[in-house]
C-alpha cells in the first residue's frame, strides 16, 4: 500500500547538497549557475550557514529589467526570511509551510532543509509532485 503525504519524510525526497552560492557573488555569475544546473533557487550560505536565498525568477526579471548596477552581489539582493524545514518532517509539513510562507504570493517552490542550522538538503515542489505522481 503507497504512504502518504504524512508518513512520507522530507529527508527520502529532497535534493542532498545543494548547490549554494557565497553572499559576496555576482549576480550574474549567480543566475548563470542557475541556469547551467536548471535549477530554481540557490541558498547563499558562508561555511555552511543559511544566510539567504535568490531564485532564478527574481534574479532573471531583475537582469532583465537592468535593475542591477555592474558589481551588484547576491548578498544585496538575496532573501533573508528563508523558509525552511528540517529533515525529519513529513511531505504534508513541507506543502503546508510553502502556503504558509508563500502568504499573498501563492505559494513558495523550495523549502532549504536544515539539520543543527546546517545546510543538508533542498526540496522543492517538483519533488514532491513526483512524490504525488508516484502515490
Amino acid at each position: 500500500m503507497p504512504k502518504k503525504l504524512d508518513e512520507i519524510k522530507v529527508k527520502e525526497v529532497m535534493t542532498e547538497d545543494p548547490i549554494t552560492v557565497k553572499p559576496s557573488e555576482d549576480v550574474v555569475f549567480a543566475f548563470e549557475k542557475l541556469m547551467k544546473h536548471k535549477i530554481s533557487a540557490l541558498p547563499v550560505e558562508d561555511n555552511g550557514k543559511l544566510l539567504g536565498i535568490v531564485t532564478a525568477t527574481d534574479l532573471g526579471h531583475n537582469l532583465i529589467l537592468d535593475n542591477y548596477k555592474l558589481g551588484t552581489t547576491v548578498e544585496q539582493v538575496m532573501v533573508k526570511d528563508v523558509a525552511t524545514i528540517a529533515p525529519e518532517e513529513t511531505l504534508k509539513d513541507a506543502i503546508d509551510k510553502m502556503y504558509q510562507y508563500g502568504q499573498d504570493d501563492g505559494i513558495i517552490n523550495q523549502l532549504v532543509v536544515l539539520e543543527d542550522d546546517k545546510i543538508v538538503g533542498i526540496i522543492s515542489d517538483g519533488d514532491i509532485i513526483k512524490v504525488l505522481k508516484e502515490l
